[in-house]
């Protein structure tokens, strides 16, 4: 991928040059990964303007996602999304991609955080698709990971906390060494989670299927697909998926900030369907970049133009 780069980075409470956005070795989340972040897609729409997707949505994540983990955020949910469009504009960008990131500072070291300061930054840099351009369109290889997801008591799943990605990191390198694109990831109880960083979704004689919350992160775009499909009059479904359902689905999918809509043609060596993006997934693509392009008022209230 190439490499990240932008002129400005949001830093506790002001804009500072991309190369001064440091910060110390001692960095509490550096060493234990108590952190929490997001990602946001910054879109230019078809009327010259540009819009962020579900920006509020997002930016309630991540206090959400703060208090879990018992982190007491330094900023208001409306400043931290005046500061991601102050960010977006400092680096110039008409679109791209945003990373707002709450961590705990340098101080007492060990388990326990003490007194360490909660640090936000936020990070923008333009980024085409995460899953590659012939992979949205062609659809992806993926294999099911000898990793399980988290279980539910083991950490906790509704928050998007740093640390939980170096289950996601080892299944997406698994995956990669052995010649896929993307990891399936099954939950404790043998049943399909969701990818590294992804939703998935199936498709079984027009029924939209996915799987249940308790284990997953409920995904911003997955619920937004969830929502079109259902204005579409599609069946959606969410309900347990066994992997073999994977490889006889007619369709499979995933959802995400970074991976939009990507569709899956393979899984451990199964063609899934006829070995391409399907109907649905097609309709839902077309549906999803005509809403973020501007192209749908119904769907309006998902923007937030900058």
């Amino acid at each position: 991928m190439p490499e990240i780069r932008g002129e400005k980075i949001w830093l506790d409470g002001k804009l500072v040059d991309w190369d001064d956005a440091r910060v110390h070795v001692l960095t509490h989340t550096l060493h234990y990964g108590v952190g929490v972040f997001e990602g946001i897609r910054g879109y230019k729409t078809d009327d010259g303007r540009s819009a962020l997707f579900r920006l509020g949505d997002h930016v309630q994540r991540l206090e959400q996602s703060a208090k879990i983990n018992l982190m007491e955020m330094p900023y208001t949910q409306n400043e931290i999304s005046t500061a991601i469009l102050e960010t977006l504009k400092a680096n110039h960008l008409e679109e791209g991609y945003v990373r707002p990131i709450a961590f705990l500072g340098e101080g007492a070291m060990g388990l326990y955080p003490a007194d360490n300061p909660v640090r936000v930054a936020i990070i923008a840099w333009p980024w085409g698709a995460y899953l590659g351009e012939e992979g949205m369109e062609r659809g992806i290889r993926a294999k099911v990971s000898t990793f399980s997801r988290h279980h539910v008591n083991a950490k906790l799943t509704k928050g998007k906390t740093c640390g939980d990605y170096v289950n996601s990191i080892l299944a997406k390198r698994e995956a990669v060494l052995d010649g896929y694109d993307e990891a399936v990831m099954l939950d404790t109880q043998g049943l399909v989670s969701e990818c590294t960083g992804e939703n998935i979704f199936l498709v079984n004689d027009g029924q939209l299927r996915t799987p249940q919350l308790p284990t997953i992160l409920g995904g911003i775009t997955r619920n937004s697909i969830m929502q079109v499909a259902l204005d579409k009059g599609m069946e959606v479904v969410e309900a347990p998926i066994t992997r073999d359902e994977l490889y006889i689905a007619d369709e499979v999918f995933l959802t995400g900030t970074a991976a939009e809509v990507t569709p899956i043609r393979e899984i451990d060596r199964r063609t899934v369907g006829s070995g391409a993006r399907g109907p649905i997934a097609k309709l839902l693509q077309k549906a999803f970049f005509s809403i973020v392009s501007g192209n749908e008022p119904k769907y309006e209230r998902w923007l937030t133009y900058f």
